[in-house]
């Protein structure tokens, strides 16, 4: 059983390698699941956060499928695609931001009720996602950092997505919708920064390991 407090290299431990490669599959066929679910609502209700979220589960679909295919990689190209993934993470900023200007013209409050079920079966999908990658957060590099990083928020989103919804049903207005959209973008922006420095980490190590010169 892998110890949080010590740095194991998948690559150095094949079981490690198989047990994380067997995890990341599982949250990402998570994911995709609850995409399809989370979409349908989104659109039926017409809610910004929770389209928002809802394409997040899809850039995490994505970021687990690439650390299951570049566990085998090389440090050095392990690091290139941890600056991939934190490119990958803005993708839910970037859909939020497009669906914030198209609704803000016109803010009409999204049903409470579908906003705090959908949410709530979110939190309930993501958390297992997070305790599933916690095990492994040490020990795949910027790689495993992203898809954890990106659990942990999720479950952070989802829970504003309830409390959005109270204040929704409270005020009738849609602009707290458009609000949590707003946040939705920065902890994206906020999750792909931290990735893009551990992968920044793992480059520097890949040239030092190569006896190159560190720029």
């Amino acid at each position: 059983m892998c110890d949080n407090d010590v740095h194991l290299d998948p690559d150095a431990d094949p079981t490690l390698r198989r047990r994380l490669r067997t995890a990341v599959l599982v949250v990402a066929l998570l994911n995709l699941a609850y995409f399809f679910v989370e979409i349908g609502v989104a659109v039926g209700i017409g809610s910004v956060s929770l389209f928002a979220d809802s394409v997040d589960f899809l850039e995490d679909t994505a970021v687990n499928l690439l650390i299951f295919v570049a566990l085998g990689f090389t440090l050095r190209w392990r690091s290139v695609m941890g600056k991939v993934m934190a490119v990958i993470i803005c993708v839910p900023a970037v859909a939020a931001a497009v669906s914030l200007i198209l609704k803000a013209g016109n803010p009409q409050p999204p049903d409470p009720l579908s906003l705090t079920v959908t949410a709530g079966g979110a939190v309930l999908v993501n958390l297992a996602c997070a305790l599933i990658l916690a095990r492994f957060r040490e020990h795949g590099g910027s790689m495993t950092t992203a898809a954890f990083l990106a659990a942990r928020n999720d479950v952070l989103v989802n829970i504003a997505v309830i409390g959005m919804a109270v204040v929704t049903l409270w005020t009738s207005s849609g602009w707290p919708d458009l609000v949590l959209g707003c946040a939705i973008i920065l902890i994206a922006l906020h999750a792909a920064w931290e990735v893009w420095e551990v992968s920044e980490e793992e480059r520097l190590a890949a040239k030092a390991l190569a006896g190159e010169k560190i720029d």
